[in-house]
């Protein structure tokens, strides 16, 4: 408790707040964007855009890993539900928009979907229920991949398949990067992604792009520091890649893990929402686990699905090119309770962030 006090002190957080004033440009826009749910959660909620000059902006890029799930991946959980198998998913995956209905929708239909907290949760459902097939939906980035690696290489239930839909961060980064249009100036890399794949994997970015890049914790002066780093890189014009997480994050990463991944999944181009296809950024199941494979087990397949309904404005929001209140469903066709977009439906959506904040100031 007292680590997390020192990373939310005011009078250090205002001293840092002056640095940024005094390192950053006096002509033109700098543009960081993070790659974190997380910590746009902690922008918004500690109000940090509102310390920094006018010509700084921080947009939120495709850190939210249920936001990024295409719609035909929701579209195949459902088919799942629908043709008996029993779907198990985290909570926040329930309620995201497929092309047609979410998880939840096929669930108020009679199917058996059920929310788990854990992969390992999934396994010991299948292992009391012997005759019912169940699926675990696999979502998620580098953080939570290793946990569904580690149960299928200790040969869960043979009841028990999974659909797989593990996205890899690094790639996306890049294809934000190319975007000429988007103009970033540096980025902020998630720090519990960093955790498993190590400072290493951002190398490419300040050597190819001569983007400044920062790894960063949570707490309101990570975030502040992480800000002030790019910023002096800039005014130095000596862009690189530094670690501000030192204290969880290494250069290699967590090896154990990254080797257990490389053991079970395969790496290949994957559809993310809002962005489309982007190269070697998902995790499959590699052919030695293919016996697991929700799809080959149950012929389940989706060619294409409907990623972005009427109106909404998600995949704008995804890579920070327009902010939530400049949607026009937003908090009128689309709310926390009737969730339009992907991004309103996850605590870590940018648009769910931004709507929370806007009724606790409501509220106040």
């Amino acid at each position: 408790m007292t680590e997390k006090l020192r990373f939310r002190d005011p009078d250090l957080a205002k001293r840092v707040a002056e640095k940024i004033h005094d390192v950053a440009p006096k002509e033109g826009v700098v543009k960081i964007c993070h790659v974190c749910g997380t910590h746009e959660w902690t922008i918004t909620h500690f109000g940090i855009r509102s310390l920094l000059p006018a010509n700084v902006e921080v947009i939120a890029g495709p850190g939210c890993p249920v936001c990024i799930v295409p719609a035909s991946e929701i579209d195949e959980a459902v088919q799942l539900a629908l043709k008996g198998v029993t779907v198990t998913c985290f909570g926040d995956v329930l309620r995201v928009p497929g092309s047609k209905m979410s998880l939840l929708d096929a669930k108020a239909e009679g199917t058996d979907v059920r929310v788990v907290y854990s992969v390992s949760d999934a396994v010991r459902l299948a292992a009391k229920e012997p005759n019912r097939e169940f699926a675990f939906f696999a979502v998620g980035f580098e953080t939570t991949a290793p946990s569904t690696a580690v149960e299928i290489q200790g040969k869960p239930p043979k009841n028990l398949s999974f659909l797989v839909s593990h996205r890899i961060i690094p790639p996306a980064m890049k294809l934000l990067a190319e975007m000429e249009d988007l103009n970033l100036n540096g980025f902020i890399a998630p720090g519990h992604v960093s955790t498993i794949i190590g400072l290493k994997s951002y190398e490419i970015f300040p050597q190819k792009y001569g983007m400044p890049t920062v790894v960063a914790g949570f707490e309101p002066l990570d975030v502040l520091f992480g800000i002030y780093m790019i910023l002096k890189q800039l005014s130095e014009g000596n862009p690189r890649l530094e670690n501000e997480y030192k204290r969880a994050v290494s250069w290699e990463g967590n090896t154990k893990a990254q080797e257990l991944m490389q053991k079970v999944f395969s790496v290949v181009d994957g559809n993310w929402r809002g962005l489309g296809t982007i190269s070697s950024s998902k995790y499959v199941l590699n052919a030695e686990h293919a016996v697991y494979d929700a799809h080959l087990k149950h012929d389940v397949k989706v060619e294409h699905g409907a990623d972005i309904q009427h109106g909404c404005k998600c995949h704008l929001v995804i890579i920070g090119k327009i902010k939530p209140t400049q949607c026009p469903l937003f908090l009128k066709a689309c709310t926390p309770q009737k969730p339009v977009g992907a991004c309103m439906v996850s605590v870590e959506g940018t648009c769910r962030i931004w709507a929370r904040e806007a009724a606790a100031e409501s509220a106040s």
